[in-house]
């Protein structure tokens, strides 16, 4: 018997819909139906975060846990091609897996065969590598306060595997487009990604999130787990730009191992209501971890960040930025902890939080936080909240420069101290091209693509 203490109508369209895919799921190993009965129990007895709870008192869900989602179910068959455009992005080449409301569409995927690397939807990667989902999928997040995280292990139906064997170093990055709103009504997808790169491997991965139709009001709720093994090394980039009428949540959740190091760049621009939340844990002596983030708002959006860096083991370092850019009525909210456990001894931490404000109207709740429970660590935090400098203005002004032209340099100039830092070229130049999309004028002006 499912126990549930929080009886919000709205949790309920969800129970139904993990009852009507029971019989579906009879064909799935022991160990995932008991993964999902798990979720769906946290999810019933959890229900639906509100801003009484710490963690989400800035950010009302209300809208999303308020609003029917039908279930996933997009284009079927030759017809994808005609009614589909994958978004290009000059430059990236290799392996691109694509996702129609949360399911794998193969007529619009391309696959490079490489040794040693498993790239494939989680249906084949059940077959081919059952082994590695068992000892990894939701091990680490299961424990986890994370209603809808719980919720998507409930109820993918899809998503990515990729597996790195120890000592490969995977040739050109590997890009997953998650394309929402195909579907004519308001739709539900839980996309599901696992990343498991061996010892002394690397990889470079690219999540993008974008819309079929930019009025779709669709809800994305998606997870995403990197588990990196001794010595490998994971370069991982996000992009959402989903449709203003878009609702989207998502986990990304790191476990970096001994001597392992990893960095995660995620870009935020889309949704009505967006938050994503970056969890990594450096379980391994000597890991490294670099957490980075833009996150740009206009009209009346709602984005969302909340990171955490959990130092568990010794000689362990941690840099974080996290700039927003807001403008017209756009809400902001930033909540950074780093956690430094007792045996966490010589831990190195770093995090910034920096948030510029375009509007009088536009508005950011930011909290940086240290936990310290170990005595020989070097850990800093900060936050700023500010405008355009007037004196900057108008030095650029008295050379000539018209008022909208420099404010477009200052904000440009401030967000790329977040996008100079990616290694990847193609995505470094589609992330300041996505900047520039939106200048000259005020981003409360333009629309977002």
């Amino acid at each position: 018997m499912r126990a549930t203490t929080r009886t919000q109508e709205s949790v309920q369209q969800y129970l139904a819909a993990y009852d009507r895919l029971e019989a579906a799921r009879r064909s799935e190993p022991a160990w995932l139906r008991t993964a999902r009965d798990r979720g769906i129990d946290l999810f019933a007895s959890r229900g639906f975060p509100t801003t009484r709870d710490e963690d989400w008192r800035f950010t009302n869900v209300g809208p999303i846990a308020e609003r029917v989602f039908d279930a996933a179910g997009g284009p079927e068959g030759p017809s994808y091609r005609s009614q589909v455009a994958v978004p290009s992005w000059p430059g990236l080449s290799g392996t691109t897996l694509v996702f129609v409301d949360g399911r794998h569409a193969p007529a619009l995927s391309s696959v490079t065969p490489e040794q040693g690397v498993l790239v494939s939807g989680f249906a084949d990667a059940l077959t081919a590598a059952g082994e590695v989902l068992e000892a990894n999928l939701g091990t680490r997040t299961a424990g986890a306060d994370q209603p809808f995280g719980a919720l998507n292990t409930a109820l993918f139906e899809d998503g990515a595997v990729i597996s790195v064997r120890p000592g490969v170093v995977v040739a050109s990055p590997i890009r997953l487009v998650f394309l929402a709103g195909a579907s004519a009504g308001p739709v539900a997808s839980h996309p599901r990604v696992l990343v498991v790169a061996g010892a002394n491997s690397q990889l470079q991965l690219v999540e993008e999130f974008s819309a079929v139709r930019p009025e779709a009001a669709n809800f994305t709720n998606a997870v995403t787990e990197i588990v990196l093994g001794e010595g490998a090394v994971v370069d991982h980039y996000r992009l959402q730009r989903e449709a203003q009428a878009a609702f989207h949540v998502g986990l990304t959740h790191v476990h970096v191992g001994r001597s392992a190091s990893a960095s995660s760049h995620a870009v935020a621009v889309g949704a009505r209501i967006a938050r994503h939340d970056a969890v990594a844990v450096l379980a391994g002596q000597g890991g490294d971890c670099t957490l980075n983030g833009l996150y740009l708002g206009g009209g009346t959006q709602l984005l969302d960040n909340h990171t955490e860096i959990d130092h568990a083991t010794p000689n362990g370092t941690s840099h974080e930025l996290y700039k927003g850019i807001l403008d017209g009525q756009a809400r902001g909210v930033f909540n950074g902890r780093i956690r430094v456990r007792p045996d966490a001894q010589k831990t190195d931490a770093k995090q910034t939080n920096k948030t510029l404000l375009l509007s009088e109207d536009a508005q950011v709740n930011t909290k940086p936080q240290l936990e310290i429970l170990a005595n020989d660590v070097k850990c800093t935090h900060g936050a700023t909240v500010g405008q355009l400098s007037q004196e900057a203005l108008f030095y650029l002004r008295a050379r000539g420069i018209g008022v909208e032209d420099a404010r477009s340099l200052l904000v440009r100039a401030f967000a790329l101290d977040v996008i100079s830092r990616m290694r990847l070229e193609p995505v470094r130049t589609e992330f300041d091209r996505l900047l520039a999309s939106r200048l000259p004028g005020t981003l409360a002006e333009k629309a977002f693509a």
